[in-house]
Parts: structure tokens; sequence; C-alpha cells
């Protein structure tokens, strides 16, 4: 009975990881609740569709990756390098951003991210 207990046990608990990471991949919904991120960490969203990130807080800098509306984990921000893009203004605020907790950090300008010019929530670096 009490092998029986435990292996009832486990299925649940692997079940509950396997559904839970499940649900971490998925994307947030803009009006939803921010990713299941590190909670000492400010989520923000990236409203844009196709945003490079940086790995410096440039244009000239390698593109990492593009996103899409898309949450993340701001670290910090910076000034950097003002960006304009004539549908949205000009700003020179950088945040770092990470896909998850312990991911690698990547830059995206403060215009295509939902908060303003400087992130409300974000310390600086």
């Amino acid at each position: 009975m009490k092998r029986l207990i435990s292996r009832t046990a486990m299925g649940l608990a692997a079940t509950a990881l396997i559904a839970g990471s499940l649900a971490g991949t998925a994307q947030a919904a803009p009006a939803a609740a921010a990713n299941s991120g590190d909670p000492t960490l400010t989520d923000v969203y990236i409203w844009a569709t196709d945003v490079n990130l940086r790995q410096q807080p440039t244009t000239d800098s390698p593109r990492l990756a593009v996103r899409s509306k898309w949450w993340a984990d701001a670290v910090c921000q910076t000034q950097g390098q003002t960006v304009h893009d004539p549908a949205v203004g000009t700003n020179n605020w950088w945040t770092a951003v990470m896909e998850f907790s312990g991911s690698d950090i990547a830059w995206v300008n403060n215009l295509y991210i939902r908060g303003g010019e400087k992130i409300a929530g974000v310390p600086d670096c």
C-alpha cells in the first residue's frame, strides 16, 4: 500500500512539474499577468512586433534575437544610443532583459517597451 501511495504521489508531482513548465513557456496575453520569472525582477512587455534584442544598448551592436509582443524580465536600464522611430518617437533609454530568470541578457530600446521613456520599477544599471 505504501508503495502504491508513493508511486501515485511521484506521478502527481511529475505531472505538476510538466504542466508548470509548459505553462511557463506559453506567451502571456498583454492584458494578463506577466510571465512567472524571477519575482525580484520587473516584468516588462515588449508591445511592438519584430523588435531587435541587442548585445549592447546600441543599434550597431549584434542582434541576439527578434521578439514580438513578448514578456521579459527586466534587469536594469541605462542610457545608450538614441533611437528614432518615426511611428513611435525618440528615446535613448535601453532596458537589459532576460527571457527567463538566469538566461542571457539582451538590450531593448524603451521605445518598444510598455511604460514610457524610462520604465518605472526598473532600476538604473
